[in-house]
């Protein structure tokens, strides 16, 4: 899995003074200085802050407005949203279509000299190809076949599969778990624990994140260091936000105090100024001697006064400052007393079920309470199908799913909202007979504070889609009892789904969510694991890891 190397220098990238905005003069980066050297970097930050914009202008897909991106070696780049054309061959998504020909054209008998420039050194290019496939799980792929005929997480893998092939030796990976299934999951990560080129990964994905060398924190159009992990990076980021809340309350206390000293000065300088006027009325001193008394009396007040509004000055900066250091990754805190399911109340009742596309509840399913169930289970095993029939949204070919409580569900695709309006206009049609103050008050807990509660809805950015797809949901009336969440975590930055895992920890109704991110599952209190294989079983949290 080794890149090879271009000659003896080692392969780097560096970005100098690297501006990018939008075609609509929106700012993304703005003199941006990073560099990265050998070994596997994670490059983190909230949505929005420019990640994949970055990775873009080293893979050289867009052009800086200004500055320059200089890389030292070959690149080898998979984007976010892989789509391969479904009418070609594998064999030409790997790059090797010609020179698998050219080498069939020789073996058929033709000596043509074009065919062996084709071929040239690589004899094995069918074995190379094979054994690439298999270390990525994909071993049954024939390469005559169309990509057409493969899933859409495997299509992830053909893509890594192609870039491993040519062994370039910077890597860039954006977001590439993202429609992967627990078990390609793992052939990723294998990958990844294998290559020893410069690696720059972009995720939101813990397990592939403690699999890295370092941590590059994109934040404000600057990049911030932490050697070690990502498990390291948050202990670390744990103490530097302790050390700089620690600052705001020494700097708020030295506030007070100067507060408190500029009013004893006032006071001071009041009982002063009374004083003199006091020996001016009774006339106890020569006018001229008093005159010039009351002069230096002045001049040095004025001094004592600005010395203090000074210091209060200071004092008002270093407090912003400490206060500028302290992250403002709010979380999401809600109140949602009627969605509360008493224990043992009944919820659903999946009975006999055969579903589109295959999948199956064999017998009688049943939800009970308030629990917490992970539906699990390969790419393309069903489990969008079996939430979308639950919801209604797709019949059943044979048998029932009832719901008894008010249920609602939250697509992969985050296609609940109208685009042309509001975020509070949206969540108005969830919950008609809300008033406006009402909805504004419970926006505000989803982090959707006075105006930005005004923003349209097309114009928000995932980590907000996200967020205001959450509270049209859980703020609809009749409260949900039943709430169902299909791949809540792709594609939200870290601050998200930890707001994502706030808010369900408030929520206490029935909840199933159908997630390839183990961490993320094991973060919200699952109590029952679910797998779905061809039909519906009970497994454990340990079946689920070691399948």
């Amino acid at each position: 899995m080794s890149p090879h190397s271009h000659g003896s220098a080692p392969a780097s990238i560096a970005c100098t003074a690297l501006s990018y905005a939008w075609p609509d003069g929106t700012p993304v980066l703005d003199g941006l200085q990073v560099a990265f050297g050998p070994g596997r970097t994670g490059l983190i930050g909230v949505n929005g802050s420019g990640k994949s914009t970055l990775l873009k202008l080293i893979a050289g897909e867009l052009t800086p407005s200004e500055g320059t991106v200089r890389v030292a070696g070959e690149v080898g780049y998979l984007p976010q949203n892989v789509t391969l054309d479904t009418g070609r061959r594998v064999d030409e998504v790997l790059g090797i279509a010609a020179t698998r020909a050219a080498l069939h054209a020789i073996e058929a008998g033709d000596p043509s000299e074009e065919h062996f420039t084709a071929v040239g050194d690589d004899w094995d290019v069918e074995e190379h190809a094979a054994a690439t496939l298999s270390q990525l799980g994909l071993d049954r792929i024939d390469l005559d076949r169309t990509v057409g005929e493969v899933s859409g997480g495997e299509s992830v893998l053909l893509r890594l599969a192609a870039l491993l092939l040519r062994r370039p030796d910077v890597l860039l990976l954006d977001e590439p778990t993202n429609n992967l299934d627990l078990y390609a999951r793992r052939r990723l990560y294998a990958a990844v624990d294998g290559w020893s080129g410069v690696l720059v990964v972009v995720s939101h994905d813990r397990e592939l994140l403690d699999r890295v060398d370092q941590i590059a924190d994109l934040r404000g159009g600057e990049v911030t260091w932490y050697g070690g992990n990502f498990s390291a990076y948050e202990e670390a980021l744990a103490a530097e936000q302790e050390a700089a809340e620690r600052m705001v309350r020494v700097a708020e206390s030295d506030l007070k105090k100067q507060k408190r000293e500029l009013a004893d000065a006032h006071v001071k300088l009041a009982r002063r100024k009374r004083y003199g006027q006091k020996m001016w009325d009774t006339k106890r001193e020569p006018k001229v001697v008093m005159g010039e008394r009351k002069r230096q009396a002045q001049v040095a007040a004025g001094k004592h006064r600005i010395m203090h509004e000074e210091k209060l000055a200071e004092a008002k900066e270093r407090l912003d400052e400490a206060v500028e250091a302290v992250r403002d990754d709010d979380e999401i805190r809600v109140d949602l007393p009627f969605t509360a399911v008493p224990p043992g109340r009944q919820v659903l009742t999946l009975r006999e079920l055969r579903l589109a596309y295959g999948a199956r509840v064999d017998g009688e399913f049943e939800l009970r309470g308030p629990e917490r169930i992970a539906l699990v289970g390969r790419n393309g095993a069903g489990k969008t199908t079996l939430l979308r029939t639950i919801a209604g949204e797709l019949a059943a070919l044979e048998g029932e799913a009832t719901a008894h409580v008010p249920l609602r569900f939250l697509p992969q695709r985050l296609d609940v909202l109208d685009e042309e309006a509001s975020v509070a206009e949206n969540v108005a049609r969830f919950a008609p007979d809300a008033t406006v103050n009402r909805i504004r008050a419970r926006l505000a807990r989803f982090l959707f504070k006075g105006a930005k509660a005004d923003q349209l809805a097309g114009t928000l950015s995932g980590g907000e889609r996200f967020r205001a797809t959450l509270a049209a949901l859980m703020l609809a009336e009749p409260a949900p009892q039943l709430l169902m969440l299909d791949e809540p975590t792709n594609n939200l930055d870290m601050a998200s789904v930890r707001q994502l895992t706030s808010a369900l920890e408030s929520y206490e109704g029935s909840l199933i969510v159908a997630s390839h991110d183990l961490p993320f599952l094991e973060s919200i209190g699952i109590t029952r694991w679910l797998l779905l294989d061809g039909r519906l079983r009970d497994t454990t949290r340990e079946g689920v890891r070691a399948a």
